[in-house]
């Protein structure tokens, strides 16, 4: 039988967990009055507007068609949506493009290719896939030596710049011959030349864009689309930088070397500038030596010391739809 005392204590715990749970009842009805009141303490979450169209190397591609509309949705809503990736992507570009634009012009391919390079490599030099395809352009080594660039112990011409644009152009013109369209030539820059040329005369179509074809090629002509309309209207799209924000183009003193070096640290050393600073801005320097027995000409390239350091109002802008709010 249960004691007195033990009952009263019983009934007071009982209050006591009775009252606590009211109280908490309580609290947690005016919380969420509360929160239901308060203005958003989060930036609204909104999907990007599409544009009716988009014209690429000269030819209009409309977004009017169910297949077309979504697919480009996708793209430019996971662009918008990986800010930091996207935002470095204009900074690196503020210092690449006035390199590679006027190469594209040199060769007859179309300036929008360089978009093409952006979604390579997100425009970091130093990219190399899990395949081996590597520098900006992401060429396999095989298919850069079809295109007459070095790649050996101590040279990697994938990582220059310059050749490996030109490589890239080369590629593209035979791109267009064999698939018709330079938007079928960029497909074929992901899935190769045959593919794409096969899949249009099996499937009977004209552009790449109409084809059916593995997910990878698909959203790759997409993706390319989208960076171009971002990076041409970025304010649309939510990206603010400001002039200083912009990595700086470089102004270069160059050497020409016809021989080999033994030791790239004492030729840095001798060339007032450092091992680092070489390497950097040499990337297809792949060695502490550069073995050149064959007396072919390279190019070394070494910032001047003024341009190694940001002025902020002296940073050139490569595009003025870049900057302002």
């Amino acid at each position: 039988m249960i004691g007195r005392e033990t009952m009263k204590t019983n009934f007071l715990n009982f209050l006591f967990v009775a009252s606590l749970l009211m109280v908490a009842s309580i609290a947690s009805a005016q919380t969420t009055k509360t929160d239901v009141d308060k203005p958003l303490q989060h930036a609204a979450v909104v999907s990007p507007n599409l544009p009716p169209y988009v014209v690429f190397c000269g030819d209009t591609i409309r977004f009017d068609r169910y297949d077309l509309r979504e697919r480009l949705d996708r793209e430019l809503t996971s662009f918008c949506y990986t800010h930091a990736t996207s935002l470095m992507i204009f900074k690196r570009a503020n210092r690449i493009f006035p390199e590679v634009e006027p190469i594209l012009k040199e060769n007859g391919v179309p300036d929008d290719f360089k978009y093409l390079m952006v979604i390579e490599s997100n425009l970091i030099a130093t990219s190399r896939s899990g395949v081996g395809a590597a520098g900006y352009w992401q060429f396999m080594e095989a298919t850069a030596k079809e295109y007459g660039l070095v790649v050996n112990s101590t040279v990697d011409e994938r990582y220059n710049t310059a050749k490996a644009t030109a490589a890239a152009c080369k590629y593209l013109k035979d791109a267009k011959k064999v698939c018709g369209k330079w938007i079928s030539a960029a497909a074929s820059y992901n899935a190769g030349q045959q593919r794409i040329s096969a899949s249009l005369k099996n499937q009977g179509e004209t552009s790449a864009t109409d084809l059916w074809l593995n997910t990878e090629t698909s959203r790759y002509i997409f993706r390319i689309l989208a960076i171009k309309i971002i990076m041409e209207n970025p304010r649309a799209y939510g990206f603010h930088l400001k002039k200083e924000q912009l990595y700086q183009p470089f102004e270069y003193e160059t050497y020409t070397v016809n021989s080999s070096i033994s030791d790239l640290v004492a030729w840095a050393k001798e060339h007032n500038t450092s091992y680092f600073v070489l390497k950097d801005n040499n990337l297809w320097l792949r060695s502490t030596k550069l073995d050149n027995s064959s007396g072919r000409s390279y190019v070394i390239r070494i910032p001047t010391k003024a341009s190694q350091y940001y002025k902020p109002a002296k940073v050139k802008v490569h595009s003025q739809k870049w900057i302002g709010h």
